[in-house]
């Protein structure tokens, strides 16, 4: 019966993908000519990224004045620069265990079984402290090195991972004081959201690292890093809230006024009703949100921080390596590529397994 069911589902795809691609005369010339421009340009990157590139380890760039290729020779020589940006060369092996820390807090935290918020919080808690010292140092005979050392793919990281944690449960607190039965309440968070997201993020961060020195008493400025940071959590929690709030809009009134009839509080029925079926509604939104984030941690090079693409500008703008800049930037797209299609597939992860908890209830 299953094996029948697969068999005609995907005799109804093969069906539709003759329609849609050649159902006719002209769309059929358009798949041609589609496919062969396609299979040209590949070639075309293959040829210049495989077939006439250079590969030599030792990282010299002699090797590379007669190629019409690529020149990975430079990935070879600058690539600590790249990964770490100006993090001190003799202190890059406390970098590159402190990205390691993240990575595998990121990873810990997509195993369903860990979603208890104590177990996160210990997560999350414990990798901060692993990230901060590694960083940081200052103990434990470790040299300390400031936050506007820091650079590479560790503070691109960083950024992102302090972007998404301070910011959700900003959002969070933000979409819920929107729907507030207090009309005051209501409309003066509606102002804040709407001012904010009419701003542009390079405003924010401008703001933040340049302004707000001169607005706060001085036990309340801070580093520089962490006020960026605020700033881009702030833009991201605008945006995230009305997409939660998006998802508010999609359950049935029905919903909680069963459960204010059962007698659940106010926290149970946001808690066990609400923002559950909110989340599910509105997960691509949100994932789609921090994919923007990651990708936007590329403009705190504008108020002086290497991150990851910054360090890459670093690694080629030097006399011997002017030449090879797309192969830098190729390298980074790539590191780039990785975590944006890793989020998205586990945003798909996830979407699927609600909806099948969804169907199963």
């Amino acid at each position: 019966m299953i094996r029948a069911l697969d068999s005609a589902s995907g005799a109804a795809r093969l069906k539709r993908l003759r329609k849609d691609y050649f159902g006719s005369a002209g769309t059929t010339l358009m798949t041609a000519t589609s496919v062969a421009i396609m299979v040209l340009l590949l070639w075309k990157l293959f040829d210049w990224a495989v077939v006439n590139a250079t590969f030599a380890a030792d990282g010299s760039q002699q090797l590379c004045s007669n190629r019409s290729g690529a020149c990975w020779s430079v990935i070879a020589a600058r690539w600590r620069v790249v990964m770490f940006g100006i993090y001190p060369y003799e202190e890059q092996w406390r970098s590159a265990l402190a990205c390691g820390a993240v990575i595998v807090v990121m990873v810990l935290s997509c195993i369903p079984r860990l979603w208890g918020f104590g177990k996160l919080a210990l997560i999350w808690g414990l990798g901060a402290l692993v990230f901060y010292i590694l960083m940081r140092g200052g103990v434990l005979g470790l040299a300390i090195v400031n936050e506007q050392q820091w650079g590479g793919l560790p503070l691109t990281l960083f950024i992102f991972v302090a972007t998404a944690v301070i910011g959700m449960p900003l959002a969070i607190a933000l979409a819920l004081l929107r729907r507030s039965e207090m009309p005051v309440v209501a409309r003066v968070t509606g102002w804040i959201i709407d001012t904010v997201r009419s701003l542009p993020l390079l405003a924010i961060l401008f703001t933040c690292a340049i302004v707000m020195p001169f607005m706060l008493p001085g036990f309340l400025i801070g580093e520089k890093l962490y006020r960026v940071l605020f700033g881009a959590a702030l833009f991201f929690a605008a945006y995230q809230a009305e997409i939660i709030r998006g998802g508010f809009q999609g359950i049935p009134q029905g919903q909680e006024e069963a459960a204010k009839a059962l007698g659940l509080s106010y926290w149970q029925r946001i808690g066990r009703i609400v923002l559950p079926q909110a989340f599910r509604l509105s997960l691509p939104a949100t994932i789609n949100q921090f994919v923007i984030a990651f990708m936007e941690s590329s403009l705190f090079v504008v108020v002086g921080f290497v991150e990851l693409l910054a360090a890459g500008n670093i690694a080629f703008k030097t006399g011997e390596w002017k030449f090879a800049y797309a192969e830098v930037y190729a390298f980074v797209a790539v590191i780039y590529f990785a975590f944006v299609f890793g989020l998205s597939r586990y945003g798909a992860y996830l979407e699927a397994r609600m909806n099948a908890g969804q169907r199963k209830d």
